[in-house]
């Protein structure tokens, strides 16, 4: 299958890629802050950050919430769909609309559909998943679901190429009590995490000095774990694929050793286990830079890889899901 990548001429300076790094980081430090970081002033600051969004380079500024911390888990599903263009796009406006699944990644390989939902309880997972391939019988040709266990979330270090420390969400389920200040706050950042705290303050229907206690207190108890920004890697003529290793036998001490190796990879965005696997997402400058990551994994690590599959992401969305689910709390 021939697959058409977006060509782009964009190129990003030392100075372009530090912001971006710093907004990864925290989305909303301010400007005054990030500029003494990169040595420019706020305005200039301001200004290349407009350029970065005018250009579709920074695509979103989202707010990374633990489903975990509040009683829910997380879980994912994969697709491999029938040659029906129509039935296809039905699928995704569905999941789209669905008040469960917060992310929907379309690609070429071994799945056509990545997405992910959160649910109570495995038995609800079980019937919401149910029901999807109820409904899209026809155009389903394989499905395979798995529960999340965690997932350790890494700065985009391809960018500058430094090592930094992942955010690790998932874990332990919760459910911390959240009152109609807090889930209003939440639904109202999810979405945009730059927004500032009078705008936070009115939607919320709180006050500014309410709005900032109430987020260091959800931030406290784990349930907003980050500020990121949304990058749309295809305009910097990278890809991004998603790695799926099924493994052997192996102990602590081994798996310490590969998620170790894993994690000390500039190229990688999430890793993810579920119960049976291991799911990297890595973003390289093509096809031959994906390959050599995974003949150095499988060298590095031959007595415990089984097999490896891959997709090439095409599109990936984070959908209204969390939004829908706080305010429905």
């Amino acid at each position: 299958m021939l697959i058409m990548k977006e060509i782009s001429e964009l190129k990003l300076d030392l100075v372009d890629r530090k912001i971006l790094t710093e907004l990864d980081k925290n989305c909303r430090i301010p400007s005054t802050k990030l500029a003494k970081i990169v040595m420019k002033s706020r305005q200039a600051v301001d200004y290349r950050i407009a350029q970065l969004i005018e250009k579709g380079i920074i695509t979103g500024f989202k707010t990374s919430i633990n489903p975990h911390k509040i009683g829910n888990k997380i879980y994912k599903i994969y697709f491999k769909l029938k040659n029906i263009a129509k039935r296809r796009e039905d699928l995704l406006n569905y999941l789209r609309k669905s008040d469960k699944v917060y992310w929907i990644g379309e690609n070429a390989g071994r799945w056509d559909l990545i997405f992910g939902i959160f649910a109570k309880t495995d038995y609800e997972f079980f019937e919401l998943k149910n029901k999807i391939i109820s409904e899209f019988n026809d155009i389903i040709a394989e499905n395979h679901g798995g529960i999340i266990v965690d997932v350790k979330q890494f700065p985009k270090m391809y960018l500058t190429k430094e090592k930094l420390e992942p955010t690790t969400f998932g874990g332990k389920v919760e459910n911390n009590k959240l009152d109609r200040i807090d889930l209003r706050i939440l639904s109202v950042i999810a979405g945009n995490a730059r927004m500032p705290i009078i705008d936070i303050a009115n939607k919320s229907k709180s006050t500014p000095a309410i709005a900032i206690s109430r987020l260091k207190k959800l931030e406290k108890l784990g349930i907003i774990i980050q500020y990121r920004i949304e990058i749309n890697t295809s305009k910097l003529n990278l890809e991004n694929y998603k790695v799926i290793i099924n493994l052997e036998r192996y102990n602590k001490d081994d798996e310490k050793k590969l998620l170790q190796y894993i994690s000390n990879r500039h190229e990688i965005q999430y890793l993810i286990r579920n119960i049976w696997q291991l799911e990297i997402e890595l973003v390289v400058k093509n096809f031959q830079e994906y390959y050599k990551f995974v003949e150095d994994l499988k060298s590095e690590f031959p007595n415990i890889i089984k097999t490896i599959d891959f997709t090439l992401m095409i599109k990936d969305e984070w959908t209204t899901g969390f939004e829908n689910l706080l305010v429905s709390n």
